[in-house]
């Protein structure tokens, strides 16, 4: 399993293009470099899988689904929605994500990608810079988190 560690800005280019990392392209498998994009629940940044960890955990939750039941059946269509599948190329590591999708993060110009273990986060720069809480308040989810 690919573990992604650390924060690398980039620019998005004149095409809506971002250049990947070289540091998560390098520990992703050379034989399937294909990544998941999404919209991240409950905060405005980017969600990026690799297929495999795509397809792992949406098993998971499918398996915990039972598509007879209409709000299952809702809630996993609005899961699926807006989706994009890309993979970097072959020389630069270029991705190129559906500007709807950077448009609902408020990314225009620059974006911090941050490893976040099993998944790699896309933010607005300026979002990922003011969404940082304190140290205090970090350390109150720790112990909340410890019981």
């Amino acid at each position: 399993m690919v573990k992604f560690i650390g924060e690398y800005s980039a620019k998005i280019d004149d095409k809506g293009r971002l250049v990947l990392p070289s540091a998560f392209k390098g520990i992703m498998p050379a034989d399937d470099m294909r990544l998941v994009i999404k919209k991240d629940i409950y905060e405005d940044c980017l969600e990026v899988y690799t297929y495999e960890e795509w397809v792992r955990q949406s098993e998971e939750l499918k398996g915990r689904l039972n598509f007879l039941k209409k709000e299952h059946a809702m809630f996993w269509r609005e899961y699926m929605r807006n989706r994009s599948l890309v993979e970097p190329d072959g020389k630069v590591g270029r991705i190129n994500i559906p500007k709807k999708l950077l448009e609902s993060i408020g990314a225009d110009k620059e974006v911090v990608f941050s490893g976040n273990d099993h998944k790699i986060e896309i933010w607005a720069k300026e979002r990922y810079e003011s969404n940082e809480i304190s140290n205090e308040d970090f350390v109150a989810l720790a112990g909340m988190l410890s019981d």
